[in-house]
């Protein structure tokens, strides 16, 4: 199969997001990029679930970081009886899957991907850590290619010349509808809010967004209603950490007030990704509380005084009202109505996780 992430952005492309060479695995440092091009180096599958939870990677990042963290686990016990090799996989397996609790079930499919693939190579006698490259890059190939039908969907609701504003780092998606603007001719005017504490918009949206030739402007955190009145924005759209199947968005925390904006001034809000059905409620999510230190710095300098306390959910939730769809790679959906998306026999690509 052709490799789905050609013509993409740099920081899209499978080896500059997270890659196992054989003896190492290797992920892009995306909280200096793109002012650094920097790749944390992981020895050991533990590291990989360390750099997974100090943020290392962020977005879909983690997903690509966890599958190549299995392929190294494998290689860690490749010379090891072939039970013992399942054990060492499995708690391997346990480890990264719950490097950031908001994302352990999604997780627990990417690792349970990549134990089935490895499964399969040990018992044939095969190289289990190749297995787990293998499967990683066709599941990868898979996610593009259904992100990319996706993004055909969401174009749609761009009127030419439109005016879009996004939020936080929504990965594959934000190159594909790119890229899908691009095939069609279709311009766009693009307004990144900087989404703190580490600047995922400034620093990641806006950098693909300019290397794939698009008109796109960074703007603070505090500035999204008064952009969308002043400058006419026409959709706001993001991607998701977890939709629910009641319709609950969890996004970077940021987006349920933007979501407000949009619906107090019209602006339709079409959030992309699968339902999941690993969340059939929104009480089944749990929101990740990081440590409050990072509110009171900006890229390492602080800019509150000692003892002033802060305050950091990684995540909020937009209720389904002020969803206007839920963009997906079989159409767009109803908040209210996103068990069909399972009914047009895509639960398959949910169950995987890859949503971004």
């Amino acid at each position: 199969m052709e490799r789905q992430d050609r013509d993409l952005a740099f920081m899209l492309q499978y080896e500059n997001i997270a890659w196992f060479d054989g003896r190492e695995v290797r992920i892009l440092d995306r909280r200096v990029y793109p002012v650094k091009v920097e790749f944390v180096t992981c020895k050991t599958h533990q590291e990989v679930t360390r750099a997974i939870a100090d943020m290392v990677t962020q977005s879909a990042g983690p997903y690509t970081a966890a599958a190549m963290g299995m392929a190294l686990a494998a290689h860690e016990c490749r010379d090891r009886r072939a039970a013992d090799q399942f054990k060492w996989l499995e708690d391997a397996a346990d480890n990264i899957s719950h490097a950031r609790p908001t994302t352990v079930s999604r997780m627990k499919i990417i690792t349970g991907g990549c134990l089935e693939a490895a499964r399969r190579a040990i018992e044939a006698g095969g190289d289990a850590a190749q297995a787990i490259m293998d499967h990683t890059i066709e599941a990868n190939n898979l996610r593009y290619s259904k992100v990319h039908r996706t993004a055909e969907y969401l174009v749609d609701m761009f009127p030419d010349d439109g005016t879009v504003m996004t939020q936080c780092f929504g990965e594959t998606i934000v190159g594909m509808m790119l890229k899908v603007c691009r095939d069609r001719g279709k311009s766009i005017r693009i307004y990144c809010p900087e989404t703190r504490p580490y600047f995922q918009g400034a620093r990641l949206t806006a950098t693909v967004c300019h290397d794939m030739g698009f008109d796109v402007t960074v703007i603070t955190d505090n500035m999204p209603a008064t952009v969308m009145r002043n400058e006419h924005v026409d959709v706001f759209t993001s991607a998701a950490d977890a939709i629910s199947l009641d319709g609950y968005v969890v996004n970077k925390v940021g987006t349920f007030q933007i979501a407000i904006v949009a619906k107090y001034m019209g602006v339709p809000y079409f959030v992309t990704g699968a339902p999941d059905p690993g969340h059939p409620t929104i009480d089944t999510v749990t929101i990740e509380m990081r440590d409050p230190e990072f509110v009171l710095q900006a890229m390492g300098q602080r800019t509150a005084a000692q003892g002033v306390k802060g305050y950091y959910p990684s995540f909020d939730i937009t209720p389904p009202y002020l969803v206007s769809g839920v963009v997906t790679d079989s159409g767009i959906y109803a908040p209210y109505d996103l068990h069909r998306y399972f009914n047009n026999g895509d639960g398959e690509f949910a169950q995987r996780g890859l949503n971004l």
